[in-house]
């Protein structure tokens, strides 16, 4: 058990050295491959979010058919679990517009 006087450990393992990150801007190789990896992410995030965006509209005709199944009195328990999907992959595809993975 660590107690309240007991010394900090700095998180980064690996000491600062003085002028990497400049000279990892300046490789070519460094840049092009952390390009490479952001474009591929990129590509990911968008493949992503059009299958997210397909299964909003599936999930928005299901949800319309059953309110449109529905009448003043009757509110089925399919029509607020299907809002609540909706509602949650919405957020997650506007959480990915945003870069937020």
């Amino acid at each position: 058990m660590i107690g309240a006087g007991a010394a900090q450990i700095p998180e980064a393992s690996q000491p600062q050295i003085p002028g990497a990150q400049q000279r990892e801007r300046d490789d070519p190789w460094t840049a092009q491959q952390k390009h490479n990896m952001e474009k591929k992410q990129n590509l990911q995030r968008q493949e992503d979010l059009k299958k997210d965006t397909e299964k909003l509209l599936e999930l928005a005709t299901e949800l319309k058919q059953y309110v449109d199944k529905s009448n003043e009195n009757t509110l089925s328990m399919d029509v607020i679990k299907k809002a609540d999907q909706i509602e949650k992959l919405a957020k997650s595809v506007k959480d990915k517009m945003k870069g937020n993975n």
